[in-house]
């Protein structure tokens, strides 16, 4: 048995403008299209959809349940059809986005918000990774968008800088670290070092580690921050998520005499091959107008 959509939009229209003519009418069709249609389905289904009897036909108890089913589902097909519309003028089926923990997760949940609120037809996903995850996510997943703090270039991908970022090494303000005045590596290795580690297998180097034999891994630098305070260990933050810590003194800066802060340049990056679809190009558009925190970095006390 297969029921088509001319004649469930047939049923509809008799029933909702009280005849076959007037249906017939609406419909831009003769009525004997329409009464056929409807006999159609009765032949399908094997069951009567109309009482005929009387001055006017009404639905039969069978009929109303149809109707009621039938409905639903042009009313699905319409929405088939408005997808195939909206992709027909360039909106991408999905736009697979992959972001370094590190950054601040507001620019790209606005972004999302407001095109969730335009209610565009593409289908969003973002996964959050970190330092060389990142890039193995993005090539793994046949992503479309990454913002990486550092990648391996190709001639495959395009990028464009986005607003630089400050990262200083901190210890709780309990921690020996944090009352030492000038801090040596071999210092340093003494103590546990607090890092965020991707969740891939092939783990990369990070070349801001200080290579101590204690080393705590975890997911976010969120938690990350929750044991420095707790006075774990010693470790790199973006200042962002730390800046109203370090002002407050529950973290303090640790005084490596290598230098205890660097800036970092994020990449916005997509596939040079691929053409990004009207999803993409938004999301990149509202990036570029988004506001990025930018927190100076504290002043050294003496």
């Amino acid at each position: 048995m297969q029921l088509d959509l001319n004649s469930l939009e047939a049923l509809e229209a008799v029933v909702k403008y009280g005849g076959f003519a007037r249906a017939a009418e609406h419909l831009h069709r003769v009525q004997s299209a329409v009464s056929h249609q409807v006999r159609k389905i009765e032949r399908q289904l094997g069951l009567s959809v109309f009482n005929r009897e009387g001055y006017r036909v009404h639905l039969t108890p069978a009929g109303e349940a149809i109707l009621a089913e039938g409905r639903r589902l042009l009313a699905q097909a319409e929405h088939v059809r408005s997808i195939a519309r909206q992709f027909s003028q360039e909106w991408e089926p999905s736009l697979r986005i992959i972001v370094d923990g590190i950054l601040p997760l507001d620019p790209t949940l606005a972004a999302m918000k407001t095109l969730a609120t335009a209610r565009v037809p593409t289908r969003i996903q973002v996964k959050v990774e970190f330092l060389r995850g990142v890039q193995l996510s993005f090539e793994r997943d046949n992503g479309d968008l990454m913002l990486i703090t550092d990648y391996a270039a190709s001639p495959y991908l395009q990028e464009e800088a986005l607003p630089a970022m400050d990262c200083i090494l901190c210890a709780g303000r309990s921690h020996a670290l944090a009352r030492t005045k000038s801090v040596s590596l071999a210092q340093l290795q003494e103590h546990v070092e607090l890092s965020v580690q991707h969740s891939s297998e092939e783990q990369g180097f990070d070349r801001h580690l200080f290579g101590c034999e204690r080393a705590f891994y975890l997911s976010s630098h969120h938690t990350k921050k929750e044991a420095l305070l707790m006075g774990v260990g010693f470790g790199w933050m973006p200042v962002y998520l730390v800046h109203n810590e370090l002002k407050a003194g529950a973290l303090r800066e640790v005084r490596y005499v290598g230098g205890s802060w660097y800036r970092f340049t994020p990449r916005l990056v997509h596939r040079a091959d691929r053409r990004l679809g009207r999803a993409g190009q938004q999301f990149i558009s509202l990036l570029r107008k988004a506001t990025w925190p930018r927190p100076r970095l504290l002043r050294r006390r003496a």
